[in-house]
């Protein structure tokens, strides 16, 4: 008999998220039974935020974090959008997102990424913030923040630029423009391609490896490495956050919406 899984994430009660032990590495796959895309809603966002918080306790020594089907996660879902107009549900989320890129960060086993499909906005972040990162040939990443008439508010105005430099920083997140994982690759954004058939089990065997080193050094060394990305974090992501709520309740953003819906190009107009 399996002895019962004594951490505080087998408690969560998750559904969009699939969790699977395979000896010391945690193994954790974006499995959204409502998004063929793994988009986030409120509940995803909702459990990402309970998730990284939970993996501070956690005994693995090392997580691989995935998504199911053909994208990682393609970023927030339009349908929930509309439903992000006032204080009174975008307060509450900016302090979620907040917690939960912090928490992401505190996460001390490492976390590889295995991005086996698009990771968009919030995806993208998520992913770039991670400790490794594999993606798959076919695979993109994207922030498209500004497609969608509002800020990138959940960590890519920190992390984008600390990856690429201010000005191809600056190039991606102000077009939204995704980039194949060949350039991602050759932007030193990730650290290796793949085949996608091979992706699975490069990512596991790097885990592996970092599963068999000596954990208070890879855990300290983390550690103070994102030092320095929470420096920069602490320089932008609250500005961002703030001039996200101000776009979400813009104009320009509902044009945004209802341009998709139309399927027709948007007219922003700057309010």
């Amino acid at each position: 008999m399996t002895a019962p899984d004594p951490s505080p994430v087998s408690s969560l009660g998750l559904e969009t998220l699939a969790l699977e032990r395979q000896g010391e590495i945690l193994r954790v796959v974006i499995d959204h039974p409502g998004s063929e895309l793994n988009a986030v809603d409120d509940q995803l966002h909702r459990e990402l935020t309970a998730l990284f918080s939970a993996l501070k306790q956690d005994p693995a020594r090392a997580v691989l974090l995935t998504g199911r089907g053909r994208a990682f996660s393609a970023g927030g879902d339009f349908g929930w959008f509309p439903s992000l107009e006032d204080l009174t549900t975008l307060e509450p989320l900016r302090r979620d997102a907040r917690q939960l890129i912090w928490d992401l960060l505190d996460v001390p086993m490492p976390i590889v990424a295995a991005l086996n499909g698009p990771a968009i906005g919030l995806g993208a972040s998520i992913a770039l913030l991670c400790d490794t990162i594999f993606m798959a040939e076919s695979a993109s990443v994207a922030d498209p923040h500004v497609r969608v008439g509002i800020v990138a508010g959940d960590g890519g105005t920190a992390i984008w630029p600390l990856a690429v430099g201010p000005a191809l920083a600056k190039q991606y997140l102000l077009t939204g423009d995704p980039i194949p994982a060949s350039e991602a690759l050759r932007l030193g954004l990730v650290n290796r391609v793949v085949a996608d058939d091979q992706l699975d089990a490069c990512a596991m065997a790097f885990c592996e490896r970092l599963a068999h080193g000596a954990p208070l050094a890879l855990r300290y060394t983390k550690q103070a490495v994102n030092a320095g990305v929470k420096q920069a974090l602490l320089t932008s992501f609250d500005v961002a956050t703030a001039l996200e709520i101000v776009t979400f309740q813009s104009d320009d953003h509902r044009e945004a919406l209802a341009a998709m819906r139309e399927k027709r190009p948007p007219r922003f107009q700057g309010r």
